[in-house]
């Protein structure tokens, strides 16, 4: 079972927002669905890899969207991405250094920012940017 299911909560009602959460939930229900199979350790590695790529990569698109549309809270959106960033950042330097060894721990953290994000700080610009004209 999933640790994060898609749902219509999760939905900022823009298509390519949603196919961006959507990946970004499908790479945190990897590391989940591995530690239910013991070998959460293992994958932990290669999840916070493509967690950092991909999520600088999306969280660009939406900061690049967010300013071209004039977005208010833009600057709490950058904010809110860069600690982000930075606590996948200092959890993979942990992990290469063998300090990180609770992969339970980090799946619980992923998940719960993830949701949190998508369903109070991104569902804020949802209104915004479709009355604006994006789709």
């Amino acid at each position: 079972m999933p640790r994060l299911e898609w749902s219509d909560k999760l939905s900022v009602k823009i298509s390519t927002f949603d196919v961006e959460h959507k990946k970004l939930i499908t790479l945190i229900n990897n590391l989940h669905d591995a530690m239910t199979r013991g070998e959460g350790h293992k994958m932990l590695g290669d999840t916070l890899a493509s967690l950092a790529d991909y999520t600088v990569q999306h969280f660009k698109h939406e900061e690049e969207v967010m300013q071209k549309y004039g977005y208010p809270g833009l600057a709490e959106q950058k904010k809110q991405h860069a600690e982000f960033v930075k606590k996948i950042a200092d959890t993979q330097r942990d992990y290469e250094k063998g300090t990180v060894a609770l992969t339970i721990s980090v799946s619980t953290f992923l998940t719960s920012w993830i949701q949190n994000h998508i369903m109070k700080m991104d569902a804020g610009y949802s209104e915004f940017l479709i009355k604006a004209g994006m789709k």
